[in-house]
């Protein structure tokens, strides 16, 4: 039997500990990973950069929240040679943006996108999917508003599926899959929400406090 992926099957797989990924993008229908190892940014130990937080203080971006979904994911997708990210992922987070599920961070110059991220939102838990950027530091710029968004709301996870060493100078680190299931099914009983309230500049300077730079 074929079940059709919905919304409400997908959010089901993120609230158990899977996520789906293509095997390119050109491929037709999805494979579920359940790493051994999944990798976390700690949202109360996020290391900035001293030269990043200088580009967020200088407002060297334009940062927009959820106004365009879609071309940030195709952003992603372009950005590599290959990728995990076919039509069939792009319709159905399509969808989770549509009734509120899946966010995207932006960068922008001069009116022109060149930079963001997009994730899945599922209550206190934030599933970082990936990023893109055509700027220096604009990728990394909306890392930092995500990060400033999940703690002024409430946010306690913030999954990245796999450390890489770009996550790695941010301070991601990777927990065993019995040790995340616990954060993530506390995660997601929090009754919380991405758009409650954005970022203010005190809630940057309370981000930048809380990391001793000892990375």
């Amino acid at each position: 039997m074929v079940v059709e992926l919905s919304p409400q099957l997908l959010l089901h797989a993120y609230a158990n500990g899977l996520f789906p990924m293509a095997e390119s993008a050109d491929a037709t229908g999805l494979s579920w990973y359940d790493p051994d190892f999944r990798g976390i940014l700690p949202i109360d130990d996020f290391h900035v950069p001293h030269k990043l937080r200088r580009t967020v203080r200088k407002g060297t971006f334009e940062v927009r929240v959820d106004s365009a979904f879609r071309q940030v994911m195709e952003g992603c997708a372009n950005a590599r040679p290959t990728t995990w990210i076919n039509q069939e992922i792009l319709s159905i987070y399509g969808r989770l943006h549509e009734i509120g599920h899946a966010h995207s961070i932006e960068t922008w110059q001069n009116g022109t996108l060149v930079g963001g991220l997009y994730g899945v939102s599922l209550g206190g838990a934030f599933f970082g999917e990936s990023m893109f950027s055509l700027a220096t530091d604009a990728s990394k710029v909306a890392l930092v508003h995500l990060v400033a968004r999940l703690r002024c709301n409430g946010f306690s996870l913030l999954d990245t599926q796999f450390v890489t060493g770009h996550l790695g100078q941010f301070g991601a680190i990777e927990v065993p899959r019995d040790d995340y299931r616990w954060m993530l099914f506390e995660a997601i009983e929090c009754e919380v929400d991405f758009n409650a309230a954005p970022p203010e500049p005190s809630d940057f300077e309370a981000l930048f406090a809380s990391d001793q730079g000892a990375r």
